[in-house]
């Protein structure tokens, strides 16, 4: 019996939803809307699912980019998967944006970074199996790359220029079908849709003393 996972990633301008299928994506709905995604979400859902003939309690479990990004746009996509999982008796999985990021490295050790603004950058460093070696963090560039641990590493951005590294490898800003199939990796870890909390990045204790 197949198994269906519909992912949500609304965290940033550029947006998706994919539906995945037996750990593969068989559609990613690439989504851009500047003013935010509360208007269009349901009715790309709802077109999603009507094209590929499954209603919404036909899926397995929701997954949804948990951030870090834009606070309104993590808590739409939260909030939808949330909703449609408790309307569905369902659960959800939520996957770190900067996780989906590390999927598209090939390299021992993958270092995403997403744009953080105000000078500052989201970042993590994780192995070959998606497991966390460095915890995702929130500080200026500089900072975050002298951080960093010797060995091969790969960078992985969508979109934010990164000077003076190498290698950088470029990955999609769409990240549903990502999430979708890291989800479907990881389905046993699906938990109540109440459980399910945003994914905002705290600084390190190190970070804050440095401010202060």
């Amino acid at each position: 019996m197949s198994r269906r996972i519909l992912a949500v990633d609304t965290t940033g301008e550029f947006g998706s939803i994919a539906l995945v299928v037996d750990g593969e994506v068989l559609e990613e709905v690439e989504l851009h809307s500047p003013d935010g995604f509360a208007h269009v979400l349901f009715g790309e859902i709802e077109s999603l699912l009507r094209r590929h003939g499954t209603g919404v309690r036909e899926i397995d479990a929701f997954a949804s980019a948990s951030g870090p990004g834009a606070f309104t746009g993590v808590r739409v996509g939260l909030a939808a998967v949330k909703g449609l999982a408790e309307a569905a008796g369902r659960r959800v999985i939520a996957i770190s944006n900067l996780l989906a990021l590390a999927s598209f490295g090939s390299r021992a050790l993958r270092v995403p970074v997403l744009d953080a603004r105000r000078g500052e950058i989201f970042g993590a460093v994780y192995d070959s199996a998606l497991e966390l070696v460095r915890d995702e963090v929130v500080m200026k560039l500089d900072r975050f790359l002298a951080s960093l641990p010797d060995g091969d590493l790969e960078f992985i951005t969508a979109g934010f220029p990164l000077p003076d590294v190498t290698p950088v490898k470029e990955a999609p800003r769409f990240l549903a079908g990502a999430i979708g199939k890291i989800a479907a990796s990881r389905f046993d870890l699906a938990q109540d849709p109440a459980a399910i909390d945003a994914n905002y990045v705290r600084r390190s204790d190190a970070e804050l003393l440095w401010k202060e």
